[in-house]
């Protein structure tokens, strides 16, 4: 191994009891990741006029809904991993070995997310804008879990940060010589995303990122990185058409829409977002409303 490589962490430190409790770090880090999207987010809305613990009422639908979509989505395109003869069906529910998709959490976060906006009362764009730094950062913190699953890597490589992959464990490639470094998919991604929140932010302070906007160009950032990671990832990948990975296809839908949703949004609505409320659920028309009724 090269003196320089990144070391994988040593699997005693994957997991730890807690009383009867199996705790895993890959789920820490997922839940690390989640919060600092809520608090973040939650930040964000309030300056833009949100009350305290919106955030709160809309993740209740959208957390549980996006981690239902991303293990679906892993497994519908992983299924190969799960459905052969002789294998325990069970495995299809163990969340805490990783495999959960992000495009799968988007697609049932998003459902969450409009059931949630519509019972708070504000738009689903204006959660979606606040949102869009926020969920690049919680994507950086949960990839850190990867790492202590000793997956998310890529071709071999030379280069002094290369990742140290055991030939003992379960991940590595067949046919390759122990010592044999990888690119470490997850640190890059990690990078790609924190750049990403950066250039949003920026973004932001010169051009008016609302109605979706902001969203739209989170989808087209990390479509573009996750294209590219997984042109060289070598670990697990999901299964092809055309001999294309599903991830990659998923990838390119994503930057489309992201293109779509910008330029739609653009030309419909060319004026500031005024309020993040739909039309007659902003607190002062609600709180005249009940006294009315009172």
């Amino acid at each position: 191994m090269l003196p320089t490589s990144i070391p994988s962490p040593d699997p005693i430190l994957s997991q730890f009891q807690l009383g009867p409790l199996t705790i895993h770090t890959y789920a820490l880090c997922i839940l690390a990741g989640i919060l600092a999207a809520v608090v973040i987010t939650q930040r964000r809305l309030s300056a833009r006029g949100g009350t305290r613990g919106m955030v709160l009422d809309v993740i209740i639908w959208a957390v549980p809904l996006g981690i239902v979509g991303a293990r679906f989505y892993h497994v519908l395109t992983h299924g190969g991993d799960y459905f052969y003869p002789g294998a325990n069906l069970w495995d299809v529910f163990a969340i805490w070995d990783g495999g959960n998709a992000l495009y799968g959490s988007l697609i049932g976060g998003a459902v969450g997310a409009y059931i949630g906006c519509r019972r708070v009362g504000i738009r689903l764009w204006s959660f979606a804008d606040a949102l869009a730094p926020a969920m690049l950062v919680a994507q950086a913190v949960g990839r850190l879990g990867n790492w202590f699953n000793h997956e998310l890597f890529g071709l071999p490589t030379t280069l002094p940060w290369g990742l140290e992959i055991l030939p003992t464990d379960a991940m590595f490639p067949p046919g390759l010589p122990a010592g044999t470094l990888f690119h470490p998919l997850f640190l890059y991604e990690m990078i790609w995303n924190l750049v990403g929140v950066g250039i949003i932010l920026l973004l932001e302070r010169r051009l008016s990122l609302r109605w979706g906007k902001a969203f739209a160009l989170y989808l087209i950032w990390y479509g573009l990185g996750r294209s590219w990671l997984e042109a060289i990832r070598i670990d697990p990948t999901s299964d092809a058409f055309l001999g294309i990975p599903a991830n990659i296809w998923a990838s390119f839908v994503a930057i489309a829409l992201g293109v779509v949703l910008y330029v739609v949004q653009a030309r419909r609505h060319p004026e500031p977002e005024t309020s993040i409320y739909l039309p007659g659920r902003e607190p002062a028309v609600v709180e005249e409303q009940e006294k009315a009724t009172a």
